[in-house]
């Protein structure tokens, strides 16, 4: 009898299992903060991660009809392979291919940011999308006119269902799955994080700790960890583009905001080529030699890069070149870059958060 019991709660166990597997996809909190990252600056309590509110927001930052034409989705210029760039592009290419004034920023640890942009011209994630949208070099379209499509959809109204309990589609809604999808995409498996987390079998090696060590001296005052960037706009000496972009001045018009942009991150480097706001520097070598050789004075320019003796730039040996490249490196999360959690959905599947 007492076999018989065991077998039969056991039986039991299996099925509240499965029943709870049917209930959680809709409750689930699919976000986790990696131990050496900090609390999120989103606030997670107004828009709660669940498993059809990222697979709707998956669908849609895939989806042509957020453009005039129907042929640019958010994916075309945030590419997953190039950690969410537009890879091998100076400037983005948008709907009829026109072409953009910036290189697209990476789609990464964007909870961690309250100010998006190269100038920081929007302050809250939930509206970063309409820029793109509106922007008649990359989708020139309105959001009006994407919520009638999606409403006329045949899938849209019951997917915005699951995610939100009743089928209508709003703006609203519409921006948070983009945000549930973009929360997301973390990147946190770089050697460096798994250094950081002393996790079993990563070490830095001797070029490793030699670059890091002059990365934390030269570096990290604008590259700070763990994120490798900051929340600041700096001139990091450029010369003015053709276009003459002003940078964050456009945004605050304080002319001691000319020519400053916002510090980018290092991670995933090696995927995101071309660098700088307008894709001017192809490799890692042509950017650190820019800092050694090649810095333009202005008046705007960023005091941490004048020295004592009146010049300007970074020093660096060429051995100090190879070990800060070497940390470098370490920087780069091939998972992120090839997580199916975060691909292209195949219409009609679903994906499980892990």
């Amino acid at each position: 009898m007492k076999k018989i019991i065991v077998f039969l709660s056991l039986l039991f166990l299996v099925w509240a299992c499965k029943k709870a597997d049917e209930v959680l996809p809709d409750t689930f909190l699919g976000f986790v903060r990696p131990s050496n990252f900090p609390e999120p600056q989103y606030d997670l309590s107004r828009n709660g991660i669940t498993q059809a509110g990222f697979e709707l927001g998956k669908r849609l930052f895939y989806e042509g009809r957020l453009s005039r034409n129907n042929t640019i989705s958010c994916g075309s210029c945030h590419i997953q392979s190039a950690a969410f760039t537009h890879h091998g592009h100076d400037v983005s290419h948008g709907i009829d291919d026109r072409l953009g004034t910036r290189n697209p920023q990476p789609i990464m640890n964007m909870a961690w940011d309250k100010e998006f942009f190269w100038e920081g011209g929007v302050f809250d994630l939930d509206l970063a999308a309409v820029r793109a949208i509106t922007s008649e070099v990359e989708m020139d379209e309105t959001v009006p006119n994407v919520l009638l499509k999606l409403r006329a959809h045949p899938e849209y109204p019951s997917l915005f269902e699951k995610a939100f309990g009743t089928p209508e589609i709003t703006d609203e809604r519409f921006f948070k799955a983009l945000s549930q999808f973009m929360l997301m995409a973390i990147s946190d498996q770089s050697k460096y994080d798994k250094v950081m987390r002393n996790e079993s079998g990563f070490a830095f090696s001797d070029e490793e700790k030699a670059g890091y060590l002059f990365f934390q001296n030269k570096c990290s005052s604008c590259h700070s960890e763990p994120f490798f960037k900051d929340k600041i706009y700096r001139n990091n000496g450029l010369k003015p583009s053709v276009i003459n972009d002003l940078g964050r001045y456009e945004i605050t018009l304080n002319p001691l905001d000319k020519y400053k942009f916002k510090v980018p991150s290092l991670r995933n480097w090696q995927y995101t080529s071309p660098y700088m706001h307008d894709g001017r520097f192809l490799t890692i070598e042509r950017v650190l030699e820019h800092y050694r050789n090649g810095m333009v004075d202005s008046e705007t320019l960023d005091p941490i890069f004048r020295n004592p003796d009146g010049s300007i730039g970074i020093a660096m040996t060429d051995a100090e070149v190879a070990n800060l490249i070497a940390f470098l490196k370490t920087l780069n999360d091939k998972e992120f870059v090839t997580n199916p959690l975060l691909s292209e959905p195949t219409i009609g599947s679903s994906t499980t958060i892990n």
